[in-house]
């Protein structure tokens, strides 16, 4: 399943696809259940309680995912979680209120940790592995993609069509790669499987020095991500911006991680790994310093591309380091493992930072956050 030329091969490219529709959906409806949820008077507490649980169930699920995809394949799971995302989207259109959002939000985000450790697993097995740092990066072309689409579509929708029928629309997004993965057209690798894990024996891998550092860092890309993806839509709502302006704000930070996916392989003949996770961390945490100051929709975007472009940069660095780095046979308990720590940062970040925006105001959110990036910074650059 060699590529031919330049770009992916097409089975992986039919895989980045179904891929990018489930991550409009994922990328859509957390924009679509915050602003639901403003609309009909929740405050940033409940809003913040909202974005976690769209990491709650993965944070538990995550390795046991990866393992039932090393015993079962990679269809199934990815199936189900296809399914689980068209469900998660409708139910706000089918029972509109704020408890539904709270099931929608949990349902969403277990069903796409179903389809995407899967297809972590799955990229990595297409071509040689001299080819995988190339898949992984068009992997995250394409979600690069879908995360500057998602926000766009759904804020759109909300401003002409409202929320119902902005959750129906992200709903049929998924029913694609439903239907596809369910018929068994997709050309999906075959993964070698091997013999059940221990309990518990995932969290070995907590004990290797680069793994530990590397699940570390990529915790500090995950959490300056997810905040940006709750406060801008409390942020712009509190300033005055329209659903649409929003969607536009977070959609320039998804343009932002698709250029700066483009550029990775020429940043990386430039400069070692370390020294760009240090600059990554460093651009991200006085952008957030800088966002209380900025009340415009055109320059809270421009502030949200150089964070995109910053977050962009890092994730697929640490995602190609960790496969590097992980265990022979236990690639797949790696992925679990990542999915499992970046989901339980996304559960108490959203948690802590939405209790104090409610408590001491956005202020002192956007400078914590910003001082402790800035200090991950330095941590990352002692990776040696």
């Amino acid at each position: 399943m060699k590529a031919r030329g330049w770009g992916p091969s097409r089975p992986l490219a039919a895989l980045i696809a179904l891929g990018m529709c489930n991550h409009v959906v994922l990328s859509g409806t957390r924009i679509t259940v915050s602003l639901d949820a403003l609309s009909r008077g929740a405050s940033p507490a409940v809003v913040g309680l909202l974005m976690a649980l769209f990491a709650l169930l993965p944070m538990f699920f995550g390795i046991a995912v990866g393992r039932l995809a090393d015993r079962i394949g990679v269809r199934k799971p990815m199936v189900w979680g296809s399914v689980g995302c068209v469900g998660g989207a409708v139910l706000p259109a089918i029972a509109p209120g704020v408890p539904t959002l709270f099931v929608s939000a949990s349902l969403i985000g277990l069903a796409f940790i179903f389809f995407q450790v899967p297809a972590q697993q799955a990229t990595g097995e297409f071509g040689a592995p001299e080819e995988r740092s190339a898949n992984f990066g068009w992997l995250a072309l394409g979600y690069a993609l879908s995360g500057f689409l998602g926000p766009l579509i759904a804020g759109f929708a909300i401003d002409s069509l409202g929320y119902r029928w902005a959750f129906v629309l992200l709903a049929l997004i998924s029913v694609v790669p439903a239907a596809v993965l369910w018929s068994n057209r997709a050309q999906l690798p075959r993964l070698h499987s091997h013999a059940p894990a221990k309990a518990g024996a995932a969290f070995d891998l907590l004990r290797i020095p680069e793994l530990r550092r590397l699940f570390i860092i990529n915790a500090l890309f995950a959490m300056g991500w997810d905040l940006h993806t709750i406060f801008v839509p409390i942020y712009g709502n509190k300033v005055g911006l329209s659903a649409a302006q929003i969607g536009m704000i977070l959609a320039s930070f998804a343009a932002a991680t698709f250029v700066v996916r483009l550029a990775l392989p020429w940043f990386a003949r430039s400069g070692n790994e370390g020294t760009m996770l240090m600059v990554a961390l460093l651009c991200a945490g006085a952008v957030f310093l800088a966002f209380p100051f900025l009340t415009s929709a055109f320059a809270l975007g421009l502030l949200s591309f150089v964070l995109g472009f910053a977050l962009g940069s890092g994730q697929p660095i640490v995602l190609s380091l960790l496969h590097a780095n992980a265990p022979p046979g236990r690639v797949g308990e790696t992925v679990g493992m990542r999915m499992s720590l970046m989901q339980s940062m996304a559960v108490a970040v959203p948690l802590v930072f939405g209790a104090l925006g409610s408590s001491v105001g956005l202020l002192p959110v956007f400078w914590g956050v910003g001082l402790f990036l800035g200090t991950g910074g330095y941590y990352a650059r002692a990776r040696r």
